[in-house]
């Protein structure tokens, strides 16, 4: 479903912001969203999700229209389908921007743009237009539909990461916020844990988790990757070889402090281009959301993706 409203414009005058947002989206942030529509519909055309995965096809519906500024107003999942979405047209990426209106639990990609929470502040962003390239990154991996690509903007987890993801519930998100991935985490440590390796080629690290980063922060503000940059043409890969009671206690600080990870705790590199494996069948996500399993192969677009920033 979609609608454009002009608040006054001529009939003749392009709307050039397209928002996306999931009608049926849950939580103060998206209610609030809906009650203040007529903030934003004088200045876009907005096209509202029927159902999951439905973002994706809105976007790329948006740039054929010609938009040149696609949003998307929701969560971390949300911002990837719209992602994938402009990647599913040629040339998407050059013909159009995105743009984020952060709805969501965790907002992990937001944060990392220092886009503002509240919905007045980050559409005044928006309006404003104020443009960065960063880095663009990638991911090929085995999904129920064969060895897909996928594109990613903050994160990408996979071994006790993706497993908690599964097990995050709603209810307790509301309640908690990013905390409640960490009660998850809890839980999925209770199973055997998968062994994953990430290598580069001349560097390799075997562990029972693996995350990649674009950008420093990983479920909210708690700056995983310290001395990741989102357009320095590399991603930051961060492999810990335990996950037991023992490394949750040592990270405690990093979740409830938003202190640095201590010394030791895991193996780090940077790369271009990687690979995690795994003689398990382990799941992966990007950006909060499970999308299939190991094998994988990383890699990036130096700067391929233009975002509104404040």
């Amino acid at each position: 479903m979609s609608s454009t409203h002009n608040s006054g414009l001529k009939k003749t005058v392009c709307v050039r912001i397209c928002v996306i947002f999931n009608p049926t989206a849950r939580g103060e942030k998206a209610r609030h969203f809906r009650r203040h529509l007529d903030l934003i519909g004088g200045d876009c055309a907005l096209k509202q999700t029927a159902a999951a995965g439905g973002a994706r096809p809105l976007a790329a519906e948006a740039i054929g229209e010609g938009f040149d500024t696609i949003v998307a107003a929701g969560g971390d999942g949300t911002l990837n389908e719209v992602l994938n979405g402009m990647g599913d047209v040629p040339d998407g990426f050059s013909r159009a921007r995105l743009g984020v209106l952060p709805l969501g639990t965790v907002n992990v990609f937001a944060k990392e743009l220092g886009m503002p929470t509240g919905l007045k502040p980050a559409w005044r962003v928006l309006l404003a237009g104020k443009e960065k390239r960063i880095d663009l990154p990638t991911v090929e991996c085995i999904t129920p539909r064969g060895r897909e690509r996928r594109y990613f903007a903050q994160l990408a987890g996979t071994g006790l990461d993706a497993r908690a993801i599964e097990l995050a519930d709603y209810e307790l998100k509301k309640k908690l916020g990013p905390l409640a991935y960490v009660w998850a985490g809890i839980l999925a440590m209770r199973d055997p844990p998968s062994r994953v390796t990430a290598t580069n080629g001349t560097k390799s690290a075997t562990g029972e988790l693996a995350l990649v980063g674009n950008g420093r922060f990983y479920g909210g503000k708690y700056q995983l990757h310290a001395a990741a940059d989102l357009d320095d043409g590399l991603l930051d890969v961060c492999v810990f070889p335990k996950t037991n009671w023992r490394t949750l206690l040592r990270c405690a600080g990093v979740f409830v402090a938003g202190w640095k990870l201590p010394a030791g705790i895991a193996i780090t590199f940077r790369a271009e281009r990687f690979t995690v494996t795994s003689e398990a069948r382990t799941p992966l996500e990007v950006d909060g959301e499970n999308i299939g399993h190991l094998p994988a192969t990383f890699s990036l677009q130096r700067r391929g993706l233009r975002v509104v920033v404040p």
